[in-house]
């Protein structure tokens, strides 16, 4: 992206609508400003609002919009069928004869890694709210993970993974589920990871302390920070605090 486009960001969040287009339009040159708006009504993307309503869009929306739009040019697929792959897609299933839009030149249904094989997570406001839209039903997460009926009705007894009031799951549980069956390769069963679910509960504790005055304040309309934008720089930073924490422990053992 061209210094011009990278200046129209705010902060690490995203940048706009407009620059958006200039990135895109070298390889899509009919791309305008209103098909992504209307793209965005129609559920396909979902960036980031500021609370001046201006759109910020993340790397993965980028890479989401890019699916979409070679999807039509392509394979001149309608948008319901679009749909259908970007629903499949989200839920941690595969699409046939596609890539994931996350990651350019990974594997079909293989997510996209950093160095050193870490799982690439993209925490922003806009990522979890797609996030909590999935759903997955016990099949499709046993069949996504390898899990059996065993060890995945060992996991739900111990709280590792839950079901909502319709009986799915939701995308978190997805990677809970995938890191246990990566554990189970070390003799690792779901009760000895009940201390994660544990520690989890804790640390959602003393952020629930700091994220519930922001809501209430903005429930109130009063000015404030954004409790979505907060909740996602929280979970970043705790994330990062945790996982040094832990590589640190293991640093001294060598």
């Amino acid at each position: 992206m061209t210094s011009t486009a990278r200046a129209e960001t705010s902060g690490a969040r995203g940048i706009s609508i407009g620059a958006v287009l200039r990135e895109l339009q070298p390889d899509f040159p009919d791309l305008t400003i209103s098909k992504i708006r209307y793209l965005e009504t129609e559920g396909l993307i979902s960036p980031e609002r500021r609370s001046s309503g201006y759109r910020l869009f993340s790397e993965a929306d980028i890479a989401r919009l890019r699916f979409i739009l070679t999807a039509q040019r392509d394979r001149f697929w309608p948008l319901k069928v679009i749909k259908d792959a970007l629903d499949r897609l989200d839920r941690g299933l595969d699409v046939p004869e596609l890539a994931r839009p996350a990651g350019e030149g990974e594997p079909a249904g293989e997510p996209a890694r950093e160095e050193g094989g870490a799982v690439v997570t993209d925490l922003s406001a806009a990522a979890l709210r797609r996030r909590r839209a999935i759903r997955l039903s016990p099949a499709e997460l046993r069949e996504r993970t390898g899990l059996d009926r065993a060890a995945y009705g060992q996991l739900k007894a111990f709280g590792l993974l839950r079901t909502d009031s319709s009986g799915r799951h939701h995308a978190d549980d997805l990677d809970v589920a995938t890191a246990a069956a990566s554990l189970a390769r070390y003799g690792l069963e779901a009760r000895h990871l009940r201390s994660f679910r544990i520690g989890a509960d804790r640390e959602l504790g003393i952020a629930q302390q700091i994220l519930e005055p922001l809501r209430r304040r903005q429930a109130r309309g009063a000015a404030g920070p954004d409790p979505e934008q907060a909740e996602a720089e929280l979970l970043s930073t705790m994330l990062s605090l945790h996982v040094a924490l832990v590589r640190s422990g293991l640093s001294q053992g060598h």
